[in-house]
């Protein structure tokens, strides 16, 4: 069994879900946006869901393509959150920090699905 925090992507992936439910919260309650924050919550928390299933998979085929979903859900949160932005319900300070966040996780994701397809 992995630790969470001995494995980056597993340990910075959940910690982004969690980052992700707290701005669904926030869009629901306080702008009272639901069909985007929905979307994002969805591709957000499937990141780590994703991780999460690749570290349990049972060979290294199983991995990679767990790991290219991951990847793919990550983009997909980059799209929904720059349309948060750019449709103002996330303000700037909002939006960087999560999209920072979610950039890191795409730089880790992408690292790893090219070192696995290399193996």
């Amino acid at each position: 069994m992995t630790n969470p925090t001995d494995n980056v992507v597993q340990r910075n992936s959940y910690a982004f879900a969690v980052r992700i439910v707290r701005m669904y919260q926030h869009l629901a309650k306080e702008k009272r946006e639901f069909v985007l924050s929905k979307q994002v919550l969805r591709s957000g928390t499937s990141v780590g869901a994703n991780v999460e299933e690749a570290l349990g998979g049972i060979s290294k085929k199983d991995f990679a393509a767990k790991m290219n979903i991951a990847y793919k859900e990550a983009r997909e949160t980059s799209y929904w959150l720059r349309l948060l932005h750019d449709t103002r319900y996330l303000d700037e300070v909002s939006f960087q920090s999560m999209h920072d966040d979610c950039e890191e996780l795409l730089r880790l994701l992408y690292t790893i699905v090219q070192s696995a397809r290399s193996e």
